[in-house]
């Protein structure tokens, strides 16, 4: 899960946004990404529907800017984002 966080990370600094994950959240990711049959091979597809997919529409609306650190949490069954203070 880092190595595949570590690249999000590294495409939303191209854009001027940071990523913070907290553990919570990586753990759900990499439950979400695994599968019994291929192991960890589903995770990019669950990194993308789970956080980027979403996270691509909150910065779309404006939620989030350049220069703002996204802190990343799992609450609820979900990804949630909220701006770092």
């Amino acid at each position: 899960v880092g190595l595949q966080l570590e690249r999000v990370r590294k495409r939303l600094a191209r854009q001027g946004l940071g990523l913070a994950v907290s553990a919570g959240a990586g753990e759900f990711l990499a439950n979400q990404g695994y599968d019994p049959v291929y192991g960890a091979r589903p995770l990019k597809r669950a990194i993308q529907k789970h956080l980027l997919d979403p996270l691509s529409l909150e910065v779309l609306e404006g939620t989030f800017v350049e220069g703002d650190v996204i802190e990343v949490e799992a609450k609820g069954g979900k990804i949630v984002y909220r701006q770092a203070a």
